[in-house]
């Protein structure tokens, strides 16, 4: 994995990022990777194919919360977004991790030792959940 520090937004970088939020929010949340000095974006790649990545941001009191995670259709259920969140927790000091998702991915963080808590119907018709994961030591 490496970090994605370039200010023009990869066509793979749009694809993904689209998977983990709406076509009209793309352009502002890849923005606000590049002007916020707490954010930062991985990319997962196999040869020179960009196929996950992850968008961090690193809060006060050892915590990061992921913002956007996405791997590309024909390869999900593989490990990768697993291999993603791994790297993230060896990068960094975080002593806890947190995710705000939808139902299409609550099983995936409480696959991989989430603990998971309902925030209830917070857009209409859309209930979302809480994810948080401490780290060991």
């Amino acid at each position: 994995m490496e970090e994605i520090t370039y200010r023009y937004m990869h066509r793979d970088v749009r694809t993904l990022l689209s998977f983990a939020t709406s076509e009209e929010r793309v352009e502002g949340e890849f923005d606000l990777y590049i002007q916020s000095p707490n954010r930062r974006l991985f990319g997962f790649t196999t040869g020179v194919d960009l196929i996950g990545y992850i968008g961090v941001e690193f809060l006060e009191g050892n915590r990061c919360e992921v913002k956007h995670i996405a791997v590309m259709p024909e390869y999900r259920g593989k490990g990768i977004g697993n291999r993603m969140i791994d790297y993230i927790t060896n990068l960094s000091s975080c002593s806890c991790i947190t995710a705000e998702t939808d139902r299409d991915a609550v099983l995936f963080y409480k696959k991989i030792g989430f603990e998971i808590l309902s925030l209830g119907e917070k857009y209409v018709g859309v209930e979302r959940f809480r994810c948080v994961r401490f780290m060991e030591g």
